[in-house]
């Protein structure tokens, strides 16, 4: 009985052994993966690039960062800035030029007579006081639209500078955020928190 088990015992042993070594090759091998960091070369001078880039004509400094999405922004923002301000320019003129003939006693001004109709009286369609009123309320917004337009461009320099900034952040995954649990010795308790690691 002792010579049936040995040979019995000597095959399972046999057996085991090969089932580890098709266990090992079987194993698929994992190689960790090295993935090199993203070199991030800081050029000091391309925040103050696309600023005098964007100075020099609207959405250049934007097309220097890249970002040509912003482009057509910046050119309706001012476009349309320019626009109120002609509109405004023209519309106060009108009204100056026509208070200015009044002042010098003619009467053929666009809006002495706008129907075509003359007044049973003579009096003007349009008085010299609401001429007047008119003139202050067109060059109120002239001066509002032109104040905005220069406000949309230096934003359009201010735009190009902070994103040119941005740009040069090291945004990589050495900057984790990780739950944080310490045993509290004073309350036997468990302390939960943030844990806000930097890895340079």
């Amino acid at each position: 009985m002792l010579t049936v088990y040995h040979p019995l015992s000597a095959q399972e042993d046999k057996q085991e052994e090969t089932a580890k070594d098709s266990v090992r090759t079987e194993k698929p091998e994992v190689i960790r993966d090295t993935v090199l960091p993203e070199s991030y070369t800081i050029d000091p001078l391309s925040p103050s690039k696309a600023a005098f880039y964007s100075a020099i004509l609207p959405g250049l400094g934007q097309i220097y960062n890249k970002r040509y999405w912003k482009v057509p922004i910046v050119y309706g923002a001012i476009g349309t800035g320019l626009y109120f301000y002609i509109s405004n320019k023209d519309q106060y003129h009108r009204y100056r030029n026509a208070y200015k003939r009044r002042l010098a006693g003619f009467s053929d001004d666009e809006f002495y007579n706008i129907d075509g109709v003359v007044n049973a009286d003579g009096s003007p369609d349009v008085s010299m006081d609401a001429l007047r009123r008119a003139q202050e309320y067109y060059q109120r917004y002239k001066d509002l639209s032109l104040l905005i337009t220069i406000g949309l461009y230096a934003l359009n320099i201010i735009d190009a500078n902070v994103d040119a900034h941005l740009k040069q952040h090291n945004i990589s995954q050495d900057l984790t955020l990780r739950p944080l649990i310490v045993p509290n010795d004073f309350t036997t308790g468990t302390t939960f928190g943030l844990s806000l690691n930097f890895n340079f």
